[in-house]
């Protein structure tokens, strides 16, 4: 907000005045003497280049995203990437525009949206991996149930998102007349920023010390040939060192936004390109294209596979059935046997049955 003398609006106090101000520079609609390009809330005209090529770059890790997870049918993981990158590709594309009019709203208001909600949905694909990591070595060692890790973690992620999401729209439907309500919704996004700070740290504790736990294990006697096995896989090795990469990154950009949040829009932090570039723009796309080329369907099989989930439990359940059918057959023909009745079912008869 920009600091005024306040005896210049003589009989108004200063929420009527920051209101005023608000309402003026809401109408600008192009840069101009009265307008000026440090009275943005980014006070530059963004980079066109940078932007245009982190906008192909998260439409590329969209497309090979989706084309390997489909192949391999990885539903979940597959679709919060893609749609992770999605929402990049769409804040950095809304950036381009303002390259020429950093005044035009409705690209500022989708590119802020888009590029604060869309690494959520990066972080529940990596929550999905802990679980995944738990059960194809040793579920034992977590010191939680392995199904229980996304019902944990996801619900908490999604609360971020909608925290930040109803600090958003506050922000947005004031911004016309009501400076401090503004400031509510800035501290709503800080608030869920926050939160999912504190969720990444939590996850990296779980996962860090269920990580230390298995290390320990793997060197025992006690270890599992096929987790030993799992264990010093090269393509599992290098999925892992994927989504820690992926983790890092996130969590880096989280703790800068933050930052850049804490001093209210328009404060320094938001408008040095420079940090924002690095910290923002490549800290999600180096997880985004980490995500998207070292996927789970290729590097880790096991997690794959139980993602390949309705059918598969289908199958399973039809053995299961023909198994039982089986059974119950063999002992019919036993009793029949035993009993001393040879004129029971012939085992062409039987073998109908069980099919």
């Amino acid at each position: 907000m920009v600091k005024v003398d306040p005896s210049m609006f003589p009989g108004m106090d200063q929420d009527d005045i920051e209101n005023a101000i608000a309402n003026y520079y809401y109408s600008c609609n192009a840069v101009s003497p009265n307008c000026t390009v440090e009275a943005t809330t980014l006070g530059y005209y963004p980079n066109r280049g940078i932007n245009i090529f982190f906008a192909i770059g998260f439409g590329a890790a969209a497309v090979a995203a989706l084309a390997l997870g489909l192949r391999k049918k990885t539903w979940s993981y597959t679709g919060f990437v893609v749609a992770g990158s999605a929402l990049e590709l769409a804040g950095y594309a809304a950036r381009v525009p303002l390259t020429d009019n950093p005044w035009n709203k409705h690209a500022f208001e989708t590119q802020i949206v888009a590029i604060i909600l869309a690494p959520t949905l990066l972080c529940i694909s990596v929550y999905l991996t802990l679980k995944h990591v738990c059960l194809s070595l040793s579920p034992a060692l977590s010191r939680l149930r392995p199904n229980l890790y996304p019902f944990v973690f996801v619900p908490l992620d999604v609360s971020c998102l909608l925290v930040q999401a109803i600090g958003g729209a506050l922000a947005a439907s004031a911004a016309l007349n009501n400076a401090k309500m503004v400031m509510h919704g800035n501290r709503c996004i800080i608030a869920g920023i926050v939160l999912q700070v504190v969720v990444l740290l939590g996850f990296g504790t779980t996962a860090g010390d269920y990580y230390l736990r298995v290390k320990k294990w793997i060197k025992s006697d006690e270890a599992d040939p096929e987790a030993v096995a799992l264990w010093n896989d090269k393509k599992f090795r290098m999925f892992m060192y994927a989504v820690t990469g992926a983790y890092s990154g996130i969590l880096i950009r989280c703790i800068y936004r933050i930052a850049e949040m804490a001093g209210g829009w328009g404060n320094h932090i938001m408008q040095d390109e420079p940090s924002f570039i690095v910290l923002e723009g490549f800290m999600v796309l180096i997880p985004c294209i980490l995500l998207a080329m070292f996927p789970p369907g290729n590097l880790f099989p096991q997690m794959a596979a139980r993602m390949a989930a309705p059918r598969s439990k289908k199958e399973k359940k039809s053995d299961v059935e023909k198994q039982s059918q089986t059974q119950t057959s063999s002992k019919e023909v036993q009793q029949q046997t035993t009993s001393g009745d040879e004129s029971g079912p012939s085992e062409a008869q039987v073998l109908e049955k069980a099919s």
